[in-house]
């Protein structure tokens, strides 16, 4: 495919030095200043390939108060041209393939938890440990992930995410194959995707950043973050219509295998796809970014990344709970497996769709703040609805309430990831989204297991044996616990930085 240079790509930037501050301790660090051009602006009629930077917006970030300084700079100091290249989407396209087959891999025993536990000889409970297992085994891959990610750039990482998808799903199947299913080889399967995931899951942001222009990368960003629950959604609907009837045990060996082939198809490809482009795309890309460990200093002391990161992390531990037990939550009631894998498919689909219309509109308007905070109250309010659902022992409350809260949590994602990268600069945007995503798998891992010991096999308060109704108005809680820390965010010291009309990052507050 032929490299093109986008027609607005090309601009003439002005960079600044380092200012330098103190702490309380005498320890002197850096805060970066840097102008970011409104690369959007179209080329002027007299030089169609470049555009002329009248006004400059400058960003100060500061380690530990969060408070902005604002310059504003009209010289213009070392001149630079940004391109765009068609090859970016090939190794978008692989980052959306290998996440839509791991988190489908994740989820292939979930929604047929029942049928599982028969073909393995386990209890069920024994089955949520195949998905709990996946995620601690993220946490343990994390730090490679982000160490991977900041010295070598996305495509390193995409090749480790290959490697650990193929062998997996391929020991899974050799599990579902010896004797009449080994439940243990198959956990060891499990895990190395798990393993395999945060280095395809944390990529998106970095790879938007090195790939795309500052108008394109919540797009990119919400494309590639958001085939992970759609592999999920996969895995929710996939498994019950190939084994929805505990008849069909049998079944699973071959299912497995069916999947295993199509994670291998997705998976080939990577060595293919490019490192970085030869020129970068935007000023964002061109900044110069603090080295891992600098950063990992910087990050704690963030006030803006603790506040965001927090409800970031217990939406996608939600998320994952829910998902991973969405069968036992439904099946107490008399919904058959196959009714609530279409409700956690309703879940994902829904909430795909919604992210598509609002994250290209966040593109242009530039609204995070305003957006995070809509949306997070939203959550919570789904996550209290969801607790009276399965009561009701008919189809479309319990679909309706799973389609608002994927509406709802999927269009948080890729904004609440672009914030994250935003508020945490000159950190580069992996480590912030390593981070992010590392805490919502933990704690995603933590509530499954919550989530299990609060199951009332002997009924509770007139509800059947096996109701999930503690575990429901356990995430309620905690989800509304977690609203709060979001409103906080564009207020006081935690007002760090804005963007213009043109979407150029600015001084000297959140929008």
């Amino acid at each position: 495919m032929a490299d093109a240079p986008h027609p607005q790509a090309h601009v003439h930037a002005h960079a600044h030095a380092h200012a330098h501050a103190t702490n309380s301790s005498g320890v002197t660090r850096a805060d970066l200043i840097r102008t970011l051009s409104a690369e959007s602006r179209p080329p002027t009629r007299k030089d169609e390939s470049h555009v002329l930077v009248q006004r400059s917006d400058t960003i100060v970030t500061s380690g530990s108060g969060g408070e902005l300084l604002a310059h504003d700079e009209r010289e213009h100091h070392d001149a630079r041209s940004y391109r765009l290249y068609k090859r970016r989407f090939l190794g978008l396209a692989q980052l959306v393939l290998l996440n839509i087959v791991i988190s489908w891999d994740w989820l292939t025993f979930a929604a047929i938890s029942s049928t599982a536990a028969d073909f393995f000889r386990v209890s069920e409970s024994a089955i949520n440990w195949l998905s709990t297992a996946f995620l601690f085994a993220f946490a343990a891959a994390a730090p490679a992930t982000v160490w991977v990610l900041n010295r070598y750039g996305p495509k390193p990482s995409i090749l480790v995410a290959s490697a650990l998808t193929l062998i997996g799903n391929w020991i899974r199947y050799a599990g579902t194959r010896v004797g009449n299913g080994h439940f243990g080889v198959v956990m060891f399967g499990q895990i190395l995707i798990g393993l395999a995931q945060p280095f395809v899951l944390a990529s998106p942001s970095r790879y938007s950043n090195v790939w795309f222009s500052d108008t394109g990368r919540i797009s990119a960003t919400a494309v590639a973050s958001l085939a992970n629950p759609f592999g999920g959604a996969l895995g929710q609907f996939i498994g019950p219509l190939f084994v929805g009837d505990p008849a069909e045990v049998r079944l699973v060996p071959q299912m497995v295998l069916y999947t295993a082939i199509i994670s291998s198809v997705a998976a080939l490809p990577a060595p293919l796809i490019s490192s970085k482009p030869p020129t970068p795309p935007s000023a964002t890309a061109a900044l110069e970014k603090l080295d891992l460990g600098q950063a990992l200093r910087q990050l704690p002391r963030n006030g803006s990344f603790s506040l965001l990161m927090m409800p970031f992390a217990v939406y996608v531990g939600f998320f994952n709970a829910t998902s991973s037990l969405i069968n036992q939550i439904f099946e107490p009631y008399d919904f058959s497996e196959t009714e609530a894998g279409i409700a956690g498919g309703i879940l994902i689909i829904v909430g795909l769709v919604a992210s598509a219309i609002v994250s290209p509109i966040i593109d242009r308007t530039k609204k995070y703040l305003a957006t995070v905070k809509t949306l997070v109250p939203g959550i919570a309010a789904c996550y209290i609805l969801l607790i009276f659902m399965p009561g009701t022992r008919s189809l479309p409350g319990p679909y309706v309430v799973c389609a608002l809260l994927g509406a709802t949590s999927f269009s948080l994602l890729p904004v609440a990831l672009e914030l994250l990268s935003v508020v945490t600069l000159p950190v580069s945007p992996e480590v912030s989204s390593v981070i992010a995503w590392t805490g919502g798998q933990i704690l995603g891992a933590i509530f499954i297991i919550i989530m299990d010991a609060l199951e009332a096999y002997d009924g509770w308060h007139g509800e059947p044996r096996g109701t999930m109704i503690r575990g429901l108005i356990f995430e309620a809680v905690i989800a509304c616990i977690a609203v709060p820390f979001v409103l906080f965010l564009g207020t006081g010291r935690f007002r760090r930085i804005a963007f213009d009309g043109n979407g150029v990052l600015a001084a000297p507050a959140l929008s």
